[in-house]
């Protein structure tokens, strides 16, 4: 009986390992597959959570007498991520940490990583919100238009409400791809989406009879959403979360060792995040002191870079989850598999979205605004962001291949030496002094992504040519 037991035991996990394990992967058209797999419905979850922007800005962009507003929200959105973005990049160092636990079976890893990023993100929304609140302040020191700041201000401190359940539904949404349960993501993340349209109709326009709300509806629109998708998401990935949630309420000093090397793993990631992100902040604020139809065209063609960007960003986090599972599997061979699969499909999806954001600027303009001269400002810019759009599915691929493998450090220092030593100041030059205005600091922009794609290019290639050891 007992070693009909054990041979059972043994067949599932055969079975088990088969299915996610990518140590039985013999070719690369096999990565592909199981690689697109899991890429799929993180596509989807991305593109949803970047929609909730998207439908914010457009929405904005069509208020009745509401000149600015599209700026107003397009300032206080940015601000706002800005201060949720470096607790963000910390809580994300968990990732590597539960899918190379998955990769070698090691269950009572994944518990001990999501309890810990649970209460990280806890801890960390009280430096975030708290940062959200002085936005008049900062706005008016960086020189932002004056018509706008109240407006914006306004945004930030609605906004801080959302942002707790924005870290909590990271952490539970990392620990439920890496271990591939993504189903209960996808249905939270569409239904809060919906929930979002609606509010913003109704809050932000005044559909229905309601008193329109104008910036303030759009702000209290998402974080109404946030919310919801928290909620659903824990109901509909209750059972998969429930038992790695035992004990979750007692924390201990080896916890409180854990999640300091898990801040000291996630503090290069928050960097590199703020760091890249910053870099289109500077050029928002940089608009900012041209005008707001300037920070308007910006934020449309900002927009639909974000947008295109969400889907090489979901083929990388499933190869980071991929070569995360080779690395706790001991598979060194198939992580290279893995990065090579997450190159071919990221740089191939973003050759198609060059070539729409070329070849239809003014048509994708027209969507975000009925202003003719912020349509025409973003219709000069949307090309250009079509030019770095391979670079660009380049250089979120290798963040993610290295972030499986443990490598935090270095996506952060390409950043800083392929934005910010290169690409803003040859921007600045650009618009300036040479005189190009807004498309200078595109070209800037263009530039600094090359830069960073073609360092972290060489640096993953090398880094995945050895044996890649487990983090712990």
């Amino acid at each position: 009986m007992a070693a009909d037991r054990i041979q059972r035991t043994a067949a599932l996990v055969s079975e088990a390992a088969s299915i996610h394990n990518p140590r039985g992967m013999e070719s690369l058209g096999s990565e592909l597959r199981a690689l697109w797999r899991l890429a799929l419905p993180v596509m989807v979850v991305q593109v949803g959570l970047m929609s909730m922007g998207v439908v914010d800005t457009m929405v904005a962009g069509h208020i009745v007498g509401g000149e600015g507003a599209l700026a107003a929200v397009a300032l206080g959105a940015l601000y706002t991520f800005a201060c949720m973005l470096g607790p963000f990049g910390i809580i994300t160092a968990i990732d590597p940490l539960i899918s190379q636990a998955y990769g070698a079976r090691d269950q009572g890893a994944i518990n001990a990583a999501l309890k810990r990023g649970l209460w990280l993100a806890a801890a960390l929304t009280v430096p975030a919100s708290l940062a959200m609140l002085p936005g008049e302040a900062v706005f008016t020191f960086l020189g932002q238009p004056a018509e706008i700041i109240d407006s914006a201000a306004l945004f930030t401190r609605l906004s801080a409400w959302g942002t707790l359940p924005f870290l909590l539904f990271a952490v539970l949404r990392t620990k439920l791809q890496a271990t591939h349960k993504v189903r209960a993501i996808v249905i939270a993340v569409i239904a809060a989406n919906v929930i979002n349209l609606v509010l913003n109709l109704v809050l932000v326009l005044g559909w229905g009879g309601f008193e329109p709300q104008g910036v303030a509806g759009s702000a209290i629109a998402t974080t109404i959403s946030r919310w919801a998708m928290l909620a659903m998401l824990l109901v509909l990935g209750w059972s998969d979360l429930r038992p790695c949630l035992a004990g979750f309420w007692r924390v201990g000093r080896e916890d409180m060792r854990a999640m300091r090397r898990i801040t000291q793993l996630g503090l290069p990631i928050a960097g590199q995040f703020l760091l890249e992100w910053g870099a289109f902040g500077a050029a928002a604020l940089l608009m900012g002191r041209m005008g707001p139809t300037e920070v308007e065209g910006h934020q449309v063609a900002v927009n639909l870079a974000s947008f295109s960007f969400m889907f090489p960003l979901g083929v990388a986090i499933a190869a980071s989850v991929r070569v995360g599972n080779c690395v706790g599997a001991g598979d060194a061979a198939g992580a290279r598999r893995a990065m090579q699969a997450a190159y071919i499909s990221g740089v191939g999806i973003m050759t198609l979205f060059a070539a729409g954001f070329l070849l239809l600027p003014n048509v994708l303009a027209a969507l975000y605004t009925d202003k003719p001269a912020s349509a025409a400002v973003a219709a000069t810019l949307i090309p250009l962001a079509g030019l770095f759009q391979i670079f660009d599915g380049i250089q979120v691929v290798s963040i993610c291949v290295l972030r499986g493998v443990g490598d935090t450090r270095t996506p952060l220092i390409m950043n800083v030496v392929g934005f910010w030593l290169f690409g803003v100041p040859m921007g600045c030059l650009l618009a300036f002094w040479a005189g190009f205005g807004p498309t200078g600091l595109w070209w800037g922009l263009v530039l600094g992504l090359g830069a960073v794609a073609i360092l972290l290019l060489q640096r993953t290639r090398a880094r995945l040519r050895g044996n890649p050891q487990r983090l712990c």
